[in-house]
């Protein structure tokens, strides 16, 4: 507790554990809808296309890499939307081919065009996450709380319309809601939450933020609200530990965050067992 309370004197360490529970708390609202839909891996496929924007970024060195990726993240959202609505290319094959196909282009380009010296170093912190997240400086810590806020409003505002198209979206479009606009709505916002975590966890782990906390709580509860609020908590908690962790212990910060939420899904799946089995 001594060595903890040490460390929490430093501001760069109290940014990063704000960062990370304000990414977590976003990352696992629209999990449960995601997971719900079966489109899980949106987050996979999204944050591919972010490491083809930090690759372009960093080629034309920049130094606001959110100029690039945001936006490009969020056109990806919309057109992974679109095609995966085709009937010729379903939600699932959409997401690989644009995923696989932004990784490796890339990758192609920080090899040809890249001007760093330690191209390895660069893409496995990039797709792994790095120590990035305890380097935050004032004015991204406050981007990140501005976007983390709107995330949380938009979800809290249209709560009702996004459960209704999460659910029926054929009875939904029957009743009127405009369904077309809020997948588009929960697309682009993921987009946002994809980009923010990036410094966090990296490319390759971001979907553990949005799929493991919501797991966990279907785990234990069964109706949408409650499984929203535990799947909020337990990330926050996770990640806050995880960060913990990770600066105690010397070890990567993505790589603990998800370690502590495979960890939590474990003990969520055993209570629900052993729930189930009393109840029984």
């Amino acid at each position: 507790m001594e060595t903890l309370a040490l460390y929490l004197q430093y501001p760069f360490v109290r940014y990063a554990l704000i960062v990370g529970v304000l990414i977590a708390l976003c990352s696992s609202l629209l999990g449960v809808t995601l997971v719900l839909k079966r489109f899980s891996f949106i987050g996979d496929g999204l944050s591919h296309v972010a490491f083809g924007g930090v690759a372009i970024a960093s080629v034309m060195n920049l130094t606001n890499e959110m100029l690039i990726v945001l936006p490009v993240t969020v056109l990806s959202a919309i057109l992974l939307l679109k095609t995966g609505q085709n009937a010729k290319i379903r939600g699932d094959a959409a997401i690989a081919m644009i995923s696989v196909g932004a990784l490796a282009f890339g990758y192609l380009i920080m090899n040809i065009w890249g001007t760093s010296s330690n191209l390895s170093g660069d893409v496995c912190s990039t797709l792994f996450g790095s120590t990035s997240i305890l380097t935050l400086t004032t004015g991204e810590v406050l981007l990140c709380v501005i976007l983390s806020v709107v995330v949380v409003v938009i979800f809290v505002l249209f709560y009702n319309k996004i459960f209704a198209v999460t659910f029926d979206e054929n009875f939904s479009r029957a009743a009127g809601v405009s369904t077309d606009a809020y997948n588009l709505l929960i697309a682009v916002v993921i987009a946002v939450i994809i980009v923010l975590a990036m410094n966090l966890v990296g490319s390759l782990l971001i979907s553990a933020l949005v799929i493991f906390p919501a797991l966990s709580a279907m785990r234990l509860f069964k109706s949408f609200k409650q499984v929203t609020i535990f799947s909020a908590a337990l990330s926050v908690v996770c990640a806050f530990l995880g960060i913990l962790i990770s600066i105690l212990a010397g070890t990567p910060v993505g790589s603990t965050i998800v370690a502590v939420d495979v960890l939590a899904f474990g003990l969520c799946a055993a209570a629900g067992s052993i729930s189930g089995r009393a109840k029984a």
